[in-house]
């Protein structure tokens, strides 16, 4: 079976496929696995994730560039912001993730559901070519987040355990909900807005990793030169709840408008 998938990940894709870049994106994913850091459970979230980005139009829409900003700024703020990566994340925007740490002075730690040893290493290994020290390593000061018994738990001390401020990707709502508990404002990334991680964390980006991370790295730069007050007010008046909510209206919309345009007309009820 390994060998099938192996002669996959070499096939050319024309580049004026119509579906090039989201067919490029499957191709990090599976060089990820082959590598050893993505898991196939990765690629079933990927292709989760990938449904909900066609209702959205595969683009980052008003809603989610609000929740950028938000983000940006709290990242900004905070004393102790951490990112918070995982094997896809590793795969499909490593160095945005980077630069967007250097420009908000965040720091950057593994953390995984199906945690390994290897796993670990190899996406920490990732990171140290590029010159960037990882948290959350076997060789880090581990801490324990209470009342969170998946692998998840295991953070380092230095970093999600004392952050302010947490940015995660591609997440499962427990650890979500749990870093709340402990008071920390979560920024989540997550194409679907009905996932607990999306309805648990502080502030949701509903967008593509891929676009997310290389657009706050252009919001970062741009916010970093506004007045501390500006940040405090852009956080301060964001609303999660509306957020979530125009991103499902805006699909609701989308699809009505795709229906009516190949003469499905939904009539209102």
């Amino acid at each position: 079976m390994l060998n099938v998938v192996q002669r996959m990940v070499f096939v050319e894709i024309p580049p004026d496929h119509p579906r090039y870049l989201s067919l490029k994106i499957r191709e990090k994913l599976v060089e990820g696995f082959l590598e050893g850091y993505v898991v196939p459970q990765g690629l079933i979230a990927h292709g989760r994730g990938e449904a909900f980005d066609y209702l959205i139009g595969e683009e980052t829409i008003e809603p989610a560039r609000r929740a950028m900003y938000a983000a940006v700024a709290a990242l900004l703020l905070a004393r102790h912001p951490v990112i918070s990566v995982n094997g896809n994340v590793a795969a499909l925007a490593i160095d945005d993730v980077i630069e967007l740490a250097r420009e908000v002075n965040a720091k950057i730690e593994v953390n995984l559901f199906y945690r390994t040893p290897e796993r670990v290493r190899k996406i920490a290994e990732k990171f140290r070519e590029r010159g960037v020290e990882v948290l959350g390593t076997d060789d880090d000061e581990l801490c324990t987040i209470p009342e969170l018994h998946s692998e998840r738990r295991k953070v380092s001390c230095r970093g999600i355990y004392i952050a302010d401020v947490v940015l995660v990707a591609i997440e499962d709502g427990d650890r979500t909900e749990a870093l709340r508990k402990l008071g920390k404002l979560v920024i989540a990334i997550d194409l679907n807005p009905l996932s607990r991680t999306a309805r648990a964390a502080s502030i949701t980006i509903v967008d593509n990793v891929v676009r997310a991370f290389k657009e706050m790295v252009k919001i970062a730069r741009e916010l970093k030169q506004r007045p501390r007050q500006e940040l405090e007010n852009i956080l301060h008046t964001y609303d999660n709840y509306r957020t979530l909510r125009d991103v499902l209206l805006y699909i609701c919309d989308r699809l009505r408008r795709l229906a009516e345009d190949r003469g499905l007309v939904i009539e209102p009820r």
